[in-house]
């Protein structure tokens, strides 16, 4: 037989034996992990159920998912070994504070010295805001009003085409 015809038995041998040691090493990482589980860590099961470890067995788990909840496992029904911070983040809401230094959205505030930023402060505090309307005396305005709205109804009859009986010189 030729190295040909032998080539791919040879790919094929090798893609399997890559899978299956693919496979072997993810079963031991996951057997590692359940190992390391110890009373008070937070779990993940297999199912999705979040909780926290109350006895570790030989071959089981005990867990705590509520108060007085407390239930049996496999080892292998756990699906993940959940850090103290994002158990925390998941089931109680907690966010846990990486961030010391948080930047403003702005950066007039990383600029400004603190007594610039108090006389800006005060300063727009002494001026009332100007909205651009300004108060006339009640009997002007009104008449003013009355004035505008007669103008504009004689506008609109002067602009509006006038109807015919159908007889216009546009041929």
């Amino acid at each position: 037989m030729s190295l040909v015809t032998l080539l791919p038995f040879i790919v094929l041998i090798g893609a399997m034996f890559l899978m299956t040691r693919s496979a072997k090493k993810k079963q031991q990482q996951a057997a590692d992990m359940r190992n390391q589980m110890q009373p008070g860590s937070g779990i993940r099961t297999i199912g999705g159920m979040y909780a926290t470890v109350k006895e570790v067995g030989e071959d089981t788990v005990l867990v705590d998912a509520g108060p007085g909840v407390e239930l049996l496992f496999a080892k292998n029904a756990i699906g993940a070994v959940l850090s103290d911070d994002e158990y925390n983040r998941i089931v109680h809401g907690i966010e846990h504070d990486l961030k010391t230094d948080v930047v403003p959205d702005d950066a007039s505030s990383l600029t400004e010295t603190d007594e610039s930023a108090a006389d800006a402060a005060a300063a727009s505090d002494d001026k009332p805001v100007d909205l651009g309307k300004k108060d006339e005396p009640a009997d002007e305005a009104a008449s003013a009003d009355e004035a505008e709205t007669s103008e504009a109804a004689e506008a609109k009859t002067d602009d509006a085409p006038k109807k015919t009986d159908g007889d216009s010189d546009a041929k």
